[in-house]
């Protein structure tokens, strides 16, 4: 079974603008409200690929109660632990549209600031969401403490004011030498503090890769070497996704895959990680292979890129046809 952790998961309401003025009164085209988070979009996403999951974390009041009850209505199964106090934040993320649609090619960077990806500007407005108590994050690990050999659990994202900055590597440490298969997608000293324990997979972006050893990488030779680096520190398999450039595999055993992104018109970039780590995921227990997990993966990151929504199994299936000869 795979199992996914957010710990702080949102409610993400999103708004589409002909243009948005500060200041002035803005009417929406459309809106939108879905449940959101790093591990909640590998739930989504693998759902909609055929693999079931169950998704672990933190939840608080209507909000948290709204988030759980979309999940389920989708088919996911879900173990959050409920909080005593609080709610679980809103995230409201705002759509400019453009004129004309731009064709290019999935982009891997968080969209913050009003940044231009593709075709429209988007501007996101986060919430701060609830306090964990320490109390619950016992409770957490207790949970954890459940899983069994070959279960992979992802921990995604960041790590909520209130938390401890250790609890990836705290989790990773407490599960050692149980057998289950640990998928990591964070950033800096989250990341690098895993490395010792052998984490099954991770998967940063190239400019996350590039912090990680203070130098600028653009390509998928530059990231090659310092990918391979990581796993010299104790990483099973490294997953780096360079947005249009497309993504590098250094797998288990020392095996390297690199292939360019899919063609096609940028939409949005939120959950594109996410469904790059959902489609690895999927296409390695489907085909138990490491060059056919990592092709899914890049479909299943380009088909996010490439939609409205999170990537469904049509357009994975499509774009997997189109990179069928990578």
């Amino acid at each position: 079974m795979i199992y996914t952790v957010t710990l702080n998961p949102s409610l993400d309401y999103t708004m589409k603008l002909e243009g948005f003025q500060p200041g002035r009164l803005n009417r929406a085209l459309s809106e939108q409200l879905s449940p959101g988070g790093k591990g909640i979009n590998v739930s989504l996403v693998l759902a909609n690929l055929g693999c079931p999951s169950v998704a672990l974390g933190f939840l608080a009041g209507f909000t948290g109660k709204e988030i759980e009850k979309r999940l389920q209505e989708q088919g996911i199964r879900t173990e959050f632990l409920f909080l005593k106090d609080g709610m679980s934040r809103i995230n409201v993320k705002l759509l400019e549209q453009a004129a004309e649609p731009i064709a290019g090619q999935i982009e891997e960077a968080a969209v913050t600031g009003g940044k231009k990806r593709g075709a429209r500007e988007e501007t996101e407005i986060n919430g701060n969401g609830p306090t964990v108590a320490l109390s619950e994050v016992q409770q957490l690990l207790t949970r954890l403490d459940r899983l069994q050999a070959e279960d992979f659990l992802v921990l995604a994202g960041s790590v909520p004011s209130g938390l401890p900055d250790t609890m990836y590597q705290d989790i990773c440490g407490r599960l050692q030498g149980s057998g289950v298969r640990i998928v990591v997608d964070a950033a800096g000293d989250l990341l690098k503090r895993v490395l010792p324990y052998h984490p099954f997979l991770i998967k940063p972006n190239q400019q996350e890769l590039g912090e990680l050893f203070g130098v600028s990488l653009q390509t998928r030779e530059e990231v090659l070497p310092y990918a391979k680096r990581l796993q010299e520190l104790g990483a099973v398999n490294v997953l780096v996704s360079l947005g249009g450039e497309g993504a590098v595999l250094v797998g288990e055993g020392g095996i390297a895959y690199e292939a360019a992104a899919p063609t096609g018109t940028v939409l949005g970039t939120v959950g594109a990680g996410d469904s790059m780590v959902a489609g690895f995921l999927a296409g390695l227990l489907k085909g138990g292979d490491y060059r056919e997990a990592f092709l899914t993966g890049l479909c299943a990151g380009s088909a996010s890129a490439f939609s409205d929504g999170l990537a469904t199994m049509e357009e994975v299936v499509r774009l997997r046809q189109e990179v069928a000869g990578c």
